[in-house]
């Protein structure tokens, strides 16, 4: 009832406006400063020096407050840059144009133009001379505005978002500052920027179920990628030794505080390199990433300290199972035995489960959680790694590692497979799991076999996930937080 009782006050006022001839919607106004220009320019200014100042200035945002005291009132007016004040007086602003903004709201868009002063209590403001509505609001903002706390309506609607919590903004600003940080890393490196299809007529690159399309002129399936891997290494097999793309990849997967269908990553590739010269290159990425954020090599994230001081941890799989599990070395190997240690804990593990895919079981249960500093895991079975060189002491690993930060994956990466037959062989075996009925079982791509065929040099890549990367130099809990527009289920 609440709710219809503003919406009908709103159309009131909506209609007296226009009955007046006033356009609700106009474009011809010319913006000169903004908030933040005006505050760097002035803020330090006392009143004596302003009164000096006889420049006007014209600014425009959306009203966030007001102060009404009948025939002035003082406005707080928010553009992209922050907020400022506004003194709106009846015989400064013309009757006219005082009445128009009598009739304004909080939530609309206005235009306002004058010279600056301090008032007595020191708040840098407009005096307006003139004001103009740029964008009538026609819905009612959250009340008294404490902002929005119900965290569906701020996802479901990220504008209102925005515009009420100046978290939120400070979040995405940070997150394109992030990326922008990435590339020129990656540039200053030789690395060559690249784009791959985000449509493929197999899904390849990674362990995952896929989204399915149908393209109605070529008259065939499509799929969203999962990853950009077999595309850049083709790329490296054309010549292209450094390559990186900051990409879009849709899992059919479930959605958690961590997860999202749709999540942006980095991928590269480097040719003449291992799994090991990547962790050195990861390490100074995410340091040089901390101190040019926040000018340290420590933050606060959910409420623990993060060290990003190098060197980080590394440990292997397996020596990660001793040292956080307490799996016995002697039953590493045996199948069986770890089979039963895993039960035992309370983890579920098919009965005809494979000796790698126990291993790793085990790890996502009992190790993950207990990974807080920036940590290396390395020497990853065989069986999770069908696109990873064999480790040459002992092949039933691979020279692949992964990142974790906060208990969660953040890296992928390994001195990638260039044989040809070693890779046909790898994919055939996904295959046999996929008839199985492992759905994200990998295809038999035969045009990437042929690709190595043309000889791929010795090259390592690897998969940053930026989306969880911004949440830990943001400090946000959830993937939804750092991601616009995150997929949720139509109400």
């Amino acid at each position: 009832m609440e709710d219809s009782e503003l919406l009908r006050i709103k159309k009131e006022k909506i209609e007296s406006l226009k009955a007046d001839g006033i356009d609700l919607y106009p474009n011809d106004v010319n913006v000169t400063a903004t908030t933040k220009e005006l505050a760097e320019r002035f803020g330090a200014m006392e009143n004596e020096e302003l009164e000096k100042v006889e420049e006007i200035f014209s600014v425009a945002g959306r009203i966030m407050a007001v102060r009404d005291f009948g025939k002035a009132s003082f406005v707080t007016i928010q553009d992209r840059k922050g907020r400022i004040q506004a003194y709106l007086r009846k015989d400064k602003l013309g009757e006219k144009d005082f009445l128009i903004f009598k009739r304004l709201e909080i939530g609309d868009i206005v235009w306002v133009s004058g010279r600056v002063f301090r008032t007595r209590t020191k708040e840098l403001t407009i005096e307006a001379r003139n004001m103009r509505l740029l964008a009538k609001a026609t819905q009612p903002f959250p009340e008294k505005w404490h902002g929005l706390t119900d965290t569906e309506i701020r996802y479901r609607q990220r504008y209102l978002d925005l515009i009420v919590n100046p978290r939120v903004k400070q979040v995405f600003e940070c997150r394109s500052k992030i990326i922008q940080l990435i590339r020129d890393f990656m540039l200053k490196r030789d690395f060559l920027e690249v784009e791959t299809p985000m449509m493929q007529p197999l899904p390849g690159g990674a362990m995952a179920k896929p989204f399915k399309t149908f393209h109605n002129a070529l008259g065939m399936d499509f799929y969203l990628r999962i990853a950009p891997e077999l595309y850049l290494k083709r790329l490296v097999v054309g010549g292209m030794e450094r390559v990186f793309e900051i990409n879009r990849n849709f899992r059919n997967e479930g959605i958690s505080t961590f997860h999202n269908p749709e999540f942006t990553m980095m991928e590269f590739y480097q040719a003449y390199a291992t799994y090991e010269d990547l962790m050195d290159l990861t390490e100074e990425l995410l340091v040089h990433l901390c101190r040019e954020l926040f000018g340290t090599s420590k933050i606060q994230y959910q409420g623990t300290e993060i060290d990003f001081t190098p060197p980080f941890q590394r440990i292997s799989v397996v020596d990660a199972l001793v040292k956080y599990a307490g799996v016995d070395p002697e039953i590493i190997n045996d199948r069986e035995k770890l089979r039963q240690f895993a039960l035992e804990k309370g983890i579920a593990v098919p009965e005809k489960e494979s000796w790698g895919k126990i291993l790793m079981a085990i790890f996502d249960e009992k190790v993950e959680q207990k990974l807080l500093m920036p940590t290396f895991v390395t020497q990853y079975p065989l069986e999770v790694s069908p696109l990873s060189r064999k480790n040459p002491e002992n092949p039933l690993f691979t020279d692949r590692f992964e990142l974790y930060i906060c208990s969660k994956e953040i890296a992928n990466a390994f001195s990638e497979l260039n044989d040809p037959f070693d890779q046909r062989e790898r994919f055939a075996i996904q295959l046999k799991e996929k008839e199985a009925g492992d759905e994200e079982a990998h295809e038999m791509d035969e045009d990437f076999i042929r690709a190595l065929e043309y000889a791929m040099p010795p090259t390592a890549g690897e998969g940053i996930g930026i989306d969880r990367l911004i949440m830990i130099f943001t400090d946000s809990a959830s993937i939804r937080d750092v991601i616009l527009f995150p997929h949720m289920r139509i109400k």
